[in-house]
């Protein structure tokens, strides 16, 4: 079988890894892939993610099996659409089904239709409207753009006059596009992310994880794509994560299918535990990045034949996932600049001193420059450790990403610090 995955970050390189490791020993390819991912010996084809129709073309040209999406982006611009419409299966939404990601407002309304518990929430169309909003809101509260917007679309705002900036920001710089901008209640608690295989019948829960969306320790500074993650989630256990799989995902599905647009792939729920219950933040239409750093390598059952299932309506219903007992904590090193820009063709040493320890090593924005591994764009690697213990995981993590160099590199270390203080509670 021949297996093209899209996309070319850490999240890619860890699905390319876990399907490597299939007993089906599928033929794997990329597009476009990165150079770790061509490293590992995968062919990486030069067509961009976003590229619909180049993607297409190249499924049909290389023969390929099955795709399997990993960005949101081509989601969203209807790549899965496009692919089964050329007669090519795709694991991953529909257009329409990826609207809950591709907007925040369409899922808002979504949750509130189903009965998802999540904060409640007011939609802004203009710059007057908003500045009237924010002058009755109660503060710490968010604002969102309705918007595509890679993580960093997400402001929260401690006081009027940062709610006033970020207004600026998404009305008067429009840096996010010509987009509505949704007002939400800040909730609070301990977030959790928590991914369900969907065969457009039925969610089928994975192992819970937890990351960090904060540039700097401490959760300070502004949102990025994530810095860093860990799985499992202590006190979330299977019968736990199935009752929240039934509670967020499942009615999701149950109404997409209602309305003729049955929901396949990964439908990723990131939850806030508060006092009042779990309640949803955002859906992803994909795997998260970098949860699935640290989701991926737990899992003992066969992504293949997972992804296969989901594929076909209601292919998940005799499907039982299995998963180590071991803790998973990754650490992203992210470029100079990193979430407001990124730097480029910055030489990354140390690669070699690491290749002893007990870790995963996944690339993300990184070049081959002749003999040169470089930095080419924002979360440039992620380190996960494996261990026992999340003390054990944790430390094989930061003793390999601190072995790794590279000028301006930036990652936190308070990753799963939290987790150790759970655990032992």
């Amino acid at each position: 079988m021949k297996v093209l995955v899209v996309g070319a970050g850490g999240r890619e390189h860890a699905l390319v890894r876990s399907l490597m490791r299939s007993p089906q020993k599928p033929e794997v390819l990329a597009a476009p892939g990165n150079a770790g991912i061509a490293r590992d010996r995968v062919e990486c084809l030069g067509v961009p993610a976003e590229d619909v129709g180049g993607i297409v073309g190249a499924a049909l040209e290389r023969g390929i099996d099955l795709v399997v999406v990993g960005p949101e982006a081509p989601l969203v611009s209807g790549l899965v659409d496009a692919l089964e419409e050329a007669g090519v299966r795709a694991f991953g939404p529909s257009r329409e089904a990826a609207r809950l990601e591709g907007s925040k407002r369409y899922a808002k309304e979504l949750m509130a239709e189903v009965g998802v518990p999540t904060g409640d929430y007011a939609v802004l169309g203009s710059r007057e409207e908003a500045l009237e909003a924010i002058g009755r809101a109660a503060y710490p509260t968010v604002l969102k753009a309705d918007a595509l917007a890679a993580g960093k679309g997400v402001v929260i705002c401690a006081d009027h006059a940062s709610a006033k900036d970020a207004v600026e920001m998404f009305f008067t710089e429009r840096r996010f596009g010509h987009t509505e901008v949704v007002l939400e209640e800040f909730l609070e608690g301990e977030e959790l992310s928590l991914l369900a295989v969907c065969d457009g019948e039925r969610a089928v829960p994975m192992a819970p994880a937890r990351d960090y969306k904060r540039i700097e320790d401490g959760d300070r500074g502004p949102n990025t794509g994530g810095m860093g993650s860990y799985s499992p989630v202590g006190g979330i256990h299977r019968e736990h994560a199935e009752a929240l799989a039934l509670a967020v995902h499942q009615p999701i599905v149950d109404e997409l299918r209602r309305r003729g647009t049955p929901y396949h792939g990964v439908l990723y729920a990131g939850l806030m535990m508060t006092a009042d219950g779990p309640k949803v933040l955002e859906y992803n239409c994909r795997f998260g990045d970098p949860e699935t750093q640290a989701v991926l390598p737990r899992l003992r059952s066969d992504l293949l034949a997972l992804i296969e299932g989901a594929v076909r309506p209601g292919g998940l219903s005799e499907v039982s996932v299995e998963w180590s007992d071991e803790w998973a904590v990754t650490v992203v090193l992210a470029s100079a600049g990193y979430p407001e820009t990124s730097s480029e063709g910055d030489e990354i040493r140390g690669l070699r001193s690491i290749d002893s320890l007990e870790v995963e090593l996944l690339h993300a924005a990184t070049a081959e420059r002749g003999s040169r591994l470089v930095t080419d764009g924002g979360r440039v690697l992620s380190v996960t450790g494996i261990g026992a213990t999340s003390e054990e995981a944790r430390e094989r993590a930061y003793s390999a990403a601190d072995r790794i160099q590279f000028d301006g590199k930036q990652m936190r270390t308070d990753i799963a610090a939290r987790a150790m203080i759970d655990v032992k509670a």
